[in-house]
């Protein structure tokens, strides 16, 4: 028995927010000291290496666990089934519910039981809970949806991935503009036939690499303001992934027994053009072949890093037909990877 997708769906937030709106921010280094550069100069620099030309917040009104119960809902309705047939519930996120104005983020209680509670699923033995485990989240959580199915605790697992990180960045940190808004979510069920979850592989690296992204109070030392914000390292970030991401994709590959060359789209995590660009490049060397064409989807340009949302997001849209040069048909073989916070690398080989 394998576990199979059979209803995808996205939220992607309304506001738009451009590369020129940051224009009249304060950009500073982490000791507080002026960058040096004008604005031009560092948002041109930002593209050429991350891609991103405008990202996506929610509204003020809104807050991750909406998002979350929006893109739910249409992954309910995409695979046409009984939302009280909802066995599991897992929703993927890193900072709960932030209000607008930031500060603690709320996490009691989950956001999983927030997100039944909005569906108005009434059934308890749909049981909801939380997935915290950076970026890679929503895989981790599809990895754990297709243990249960496979174990028969489960027939029908809606997994969502959703994030608001417009509630958590420094606005005098540069790496402001990388972050955004957004939800995704697939319902997997049981599968006899050949389609579905084919391997996968999961590693958590703890040495160093932790503390690559954490939280911290802004940049700006003349502010009063206790807020934590998010923070990287992004060189020692980028190392690591170009180390130890393309092995992870190759042991999902190993795993699942499927020849590299039927791998027909790989929906990476996007926090950064240039690196997964570079990851993918590293994982096909590993088979000493040339990256194919279009074989990695890019949402980045217009989305930014929505962070657990990025990977359905992506597989959505071009599973619903709104990324016209990327086509998927039955059969063909995709692999889901990501890398984040922990730091965290899990990969899936899946068979639509």
């Amino acid at each position: 028995m394998k576990s199979k997708i059979t209803g995808v769906g996205s939220y992607i937030p309304d506001v738009v927010r451009k590369n020129e709106e940051f224009m009249n921010h304060e950009f500073l280094n982490t000791d507080g000291s002026s960058f040096g550069s004008d604005n031009a100069t560092i948002i041109e620099k930002f593209v050429a290496i991350t891609g991103i030309e405008e990202r996506r917040y929610i509204q003020e009104h809104q807050n991750t666990s909406d998002i979350a119960s929006f893109a739910g809902a249409k992954a309910i309705e995409d695979a046409g089934i009984d939302k009280e047939d909802l066995d599991f519930i897992i929703v993927a996120h890193n900072y709960g519910d932030v209000k607008p104005d930031g500060g603690t983020s709320d996490l009691v209680p989950s956001l999983a039981s927030r997100v039944k509670n909005k569906l108005e699923i009434k059934n308890p033995a749909c049981v909801a809970y939380d997935v915290l485990f950076g970026c890679p989240g929503w895989i981790l959580g599809v990895t754990q949806a297709d243990s249960f199915i496979k174990s028969g605790l489960a027939k029908k697992v809606l997994v969502i991935g959703a994030e608001a990180l417009s509630r958590v960045v420094d606005p005098h940190d540069r790496d402001s503009m990388i972050y955004s808004d957004g939800a995704g979510a697939a319902l997997l069920e049981p599968s006899n036939s050949g389609q579905g979850i084919l391997g996968q592989a999961t590693a958590t690296y703890t040495e160093e690499e932790t503390y690559f992204i954490f939280n911290e109070k802004s940049y700006n030392q003349q502010l009063e303001d206790k807020t934590q914000y998010i923070k990287m390292y992004g060189r020692r970030i980028y190392n690591f992934a170009l180390s130890k991401v393309p092995e992870g994709m190759k042991a999902a590959m190993e795993n699942a027994g499927v020849d590299i060359k039927d791998l027909k789209k790989i929906f990476i995590h996007q926090a950064n053009e240039k690196m997964d660009e570079a990851i993918v490049q590293r994982f096909y060397g590993l088979y000493d072949m040339e990256v194919p064409t279009d074989v990695m989807p890019m949402i980045i340009h217009k989305l930014g890093n929505s962070s657990v949302a990025t990977v359905p997001t992506v597989m959505d849209l071009v599973a619903k037909g709104k990324m016209p040069q990327h086509q998927i048909n039955d059969g063909d073989v995709v692999m889901f990877a990501s890398v984040g916070a922990g730091m965290n690398i899990n990969a899936i080989v899946y068979r639509i």
